[in-house]
């Protein structure tokens, strides 16, 4: 079973595929980091625009409250519009992510095949390899004064000294 060239071509399209996920999954988890990020410093502004009315309280400034009311209000109304933004980019990376891991299984099933194909033609070919060496070995023929592979096997069972003396048979 040879690893075709088509096998060979799906394994790269594969590839472009998954890092074609990855680019998108990791651009989805970009924008919401930034919509986080967004959602952090709308925090951070209604805190600011408490603290602001807590000052002016103290000061008796009424254009500080005013300011401060209003920073906290437009800071609540931001964290309302961001918030299913998030929602809506928490989901767009999930499914994201499951594309790009269903590419990577993909790819790597790919190839397992193909490394399993190529480990079946190698042990293939090591066996076409030792066949032909077999039949050459036998299609040689036999040189006098050379033991033969049958008398080699006779002699196997003696001592290595004792292999080029005949056996005596009572």
């Amino acid at each position: 079973m040879a690893v075709s060239r088509a096998m060979r071509r799906l394994l790269q399209v594969l590839e472009v595929q998954e890092e074609g996920c990855r680019a998108a999954m990791e651009q989805a988890r970009g924008e919401l980091k930034l919509l986080e990020q967004a959602l952090t410093r709308s925090r951070e502004r209604e805190r600011g625009g408490r603290r602001l009315v807590a000052a002016s309280a103290r000061t008796g400034e009424i254009t500080d409250r005013i300011a401060g009311e209003e920073e906290t209000h437009l800071a609540k109304r931001i964290a309302a519009a961001l918030a299913p933004r998030i929602a809506e980019s928490k989901s767009a990376v999930n499914a994201r992510q499951v594309e790009f891991l269903g590419k990577r299984i993909e790819r790597r099933q790919t190839e397992t095949l193909i490394k399993e194909a190529e480990a079946v033609e190698n042990v293939e070919a090591e066996r076409r390899a030792q066949r032909d060496l077999d039949d050459w070995f036998r299609s040689r023929p036999a040189t006098p004064g050379k033991a033969r592979g049958d008398e080699m096997l006779e002699n196997a069972h003696r001592p290595a000294g004792c292999a080029s003396h005949p056996t005596r048979k009572p």
